[in-house]
């Protein structure tokens, strides 16, 4: 059952930003910031961690969990480090991801030798 959850919650969050995407004519990278926003916003409320334990990877797995990271990391570290934690907690978080992001990007460039 935990699979079905996943998909549902994962393919809702994929619909919603659909029709975000045709309903208001926005470019696909509006639609990622208020993806984004949008998660860092719902952890902000403490609706995003019971929506992981319930989904998992249907909500792990989304841009939506981007903005949760953001947010977690920096309300982790203000609590220990204070108002300099709220920077730190940002990076410490979310670093591997963005690396791994800029490391396969620049792989798929080699192997595909994108051309423009």
């Amino acid at each position: 059952m935990t699979f079905v959850w996943a998909f549902v919650v994962g393919g809702i969050i994929c619909a919603i930003g659909q029709l975000i995407m045709d309903g208001f004519k926005l470019p696909p990278g509006n639609v990622m910031v208020i993806l984004v926003v949008a998660g860092a916003v719902l952890d902000g409320l403490g609706w995003y961690d019971p929506l992981i334990r319930f989904a998992g990877a249907g909500a792990t797995v989304p841009i939506t969990s981007f903005g949760n990271a953001l947010v977690h990391g920096a309300l982790d570290e203000a609590k220990t480090h204070g108002l300099i934690g709220i920077i730190t907690g940002i990076f410490e978080v979310t670093s591997a991801g963005i690396s791994a992001a800029i490391i396969f990007a620049f792989l798929a460039s080699v192997v595909a030798r994108p051309r423009g």
